[in-house]
Parts: C-alpha cells; sequence; structure tokens
C-alpha cells in the first residue's frame, strides 16, 4: 500500500483531464448566452430568489431571452415560482431541454426533481462526515447542469445562489470572472451587515460586482396606494457599491410567486414598477460592462 506522498502525480486517476474537459463542456453549453449574472445576498430571508425570478421577467417583458439557473441546490424554490414544480427535465438531441414558464422564460432548478418533502441526498459510504465532501459534490452536480443542459441562445442568464458570504465567493469563483454579480438585501443594519461581509469576501474575485438592490423597503398598501416603513433604519451601514434600486415588498406578488404566477405586464404595483428599474439598471450596466 503506498503512502500519500509515495504518490506521483495524480496518481494515474487522469483528474486534471477530467477537470479540464467538464470546463470544456460547460463552455460549449454557455457558448449562446451573451450575459452570465449571480443574484446573491449573504443574508438569508431577504428576498433574493423573489427578486431574481422577478428582474427575469422584467427583462424578457423588455424583449430578451432570459432563464434562470437555480443553483440553490439544497433549498431550491425557482420551480415553485416559476410554476414548474412538476415540469420533467427531458433530454434532447443537445442535453436537456430548459422547461419554460407560460411566458417564455427558461427555469432550471433541482425542486423539478427533488419534491419539497424529502432532501437533496448524494449516496456515500461515509457516515457523519458529509461535511467533508458535499460541497465538492454539490458544485459537481451544478457543472452538469451548466454542462448538460441546451442552453441556445440567450440574452441573459441569472443565476439564484444560496446564501452564504462565503458561498457567494464560492460560487462567483466557480461560475467564472465573465459572471457578473448583484447583491440584495434589506434595509436592516443586520441585514446589510451580513451583506457587507459578503462584498469584503469577492473582494479577492475577478468578478463584476454591479451593485446592489434593497428588497423589502417599505411595505405596500394597495388598499390606500401608499408605502408604509417595514423595517427599522438608521442607514449607520454603508455597503460602498452602487444601489441599483429599492423594491417595497408587496403581499400580492408574494401570492402570485406561491402559486406560480407570471405579473402582469402592465401591472399598477409600485414593486412591480420598482423591480422594472432595476433591471433596466442591470442591463445598461452590463452593456457598458
Amino acid at each position: 500500500m503506498k503512502g500519500y506522498f509515495d504518490i506521483v502525480g495524480d496518481g494515474g486517476s487522469q483528474v486534471v483531464e477530467q477537470v479540464k474537459a467538464k470546463h470544456a463542456r460547460i463552455a460549449a453549453s454557455l457558448a449562446g448566452v451573451r450575459s452570465m449574472l449571480a443574484v446573491g445576498s449573504g443574508k438569508g430571508g431577504v428576498g433574493k430568489s423573489t427578486l431574481t425570478l422577478q428582474i427575469a421577467h422584467a427583462l424578457h417583458i423588455d424583449g430578451a431571452t432570459v432563464a434562470v439557473l437555480d443553483a440553490d441546490l439544497n433549498g431550491p424554490s425557482q420551480a415553485r415560482m416559476a410554476g414548474l414544480g412538476s415540469a420533467p427535465l427531458v433530454p434532447g438531441p443537445s442535453g436537456l431541454v430548459v422547461p419554460r414558464t407560460a411566458d417564455g422564460i427558461g427555469v432550471v432548478s433541482m425542486g423539478m426533481i427533488v419534491p419539497e418533502s424529502e432532501a437533496l441526498d448524494f449516496e456515500s459510504v461515509a457516515q457523519g462526515d458529509t461535511f467533508v465532501w458535499r460541497a465538492t459534490r454539490e458544485f459537481s452536480l451544478l457543472g452538469d447542469l451548466l454542462a448538460g443542459v441546451a442552453w441556445g441562445e440567450l440574452d441573459f442568464l441569472l443565476v439564484d445562489l444560496p446564501p452564504g458570504a462565503e458561498r457567494t465567493l464560492q460560487y462567483a469563483e466557480f461560475l467564472g470572472p465573465e459572471t457578473a454579480i448583484v447583491l440584495v438585501t434589506i434595509p436592516s443594519d443586520l441585514s446589510r451587515g451580513v451583506v457587507l461581509r459578503s462584498i469584503a469576501a469577492l473582494g479577492g474575485a475577478s468578478n463584476h460586482l454591479l451593485g446592489y438592490v434593497e428588497n423589502m423597503k417599505g411595505y405596500y398598501c394597495a388598499g390606500c396606494s401608499s408605502l408604509r416603513p417595514l423595517f427599522a433604519e438608521t442607514g449607520s451601514v454603508d455597503l460602498g457599491i452602487p444601489c441599483l434600486g429599492t423594491v417595497p415588498f408587496d403581499p400580492e406578488l408574494a401570492l402570485a410567486c406561491d402559486r406560480g404566477e407570471a405579473p402582469r405586464a402592465d401591472s399598477p404595483s409600485l414593486t412591480w414598477r420598482a423591480v422594472r428599474d432595476v433591471a433596466e439598471q442591470i442591463r445598461n450596466r452590463l452593456e457598458v460592462s
């Protein structure tokens, strides 16, 4: 039996060649994607996934071809919000066919494969040591989705990241410097402080950090057509990056997401108008980057 330091190179496993081959497959699959945008937060519960899909709708309404990849493999929500919870991932001649919403937005999510009553699991002979290898398996699965799906020609591929300041950096590095990043916060100092950690973590990455969106900036009261405060705000935590817009919380929009319903293009909702303004900011910044 050889010890670790007795092994020369990769020990004959050809792991380097396997990694290079997978990167080549990913690049080939994404060749038709003009802009990739990862939406992260660092803080969970800030409405990042909801905002990701709403931005996708806004970009699509303005004439762009858009798809969303749900990279939150353990807590996927895009399938439900898109109304595609039971949509199968069907093999096609160039890879898995992207399921589409009624208005034509492509969505790929583990929520289409793993029911909400079950957790994503990986087969392993190890018991109680998943913390050692699970992240590696997750990124391998994400690579399989990027490489194995027939994304086709897209103006925008939005990637919904899982929460966690360190996860934001890991996904930024995995997706590569061509992927721009937008962060999402709510107005509370607590949330902004955690997002600030994400910004610090991304300081060593090569990705273009476009800015942040302040979500749930007030509560939209449809009955009185006004915005009311939702969180106490002190403004004491400066994120130091551009604010791409503020989006108020709208209960009707939240309910539509639970039902898998898309917003109407002519919706009078202040929230929807704010989302469209954010989408325009993102498009403009990506075009000049």
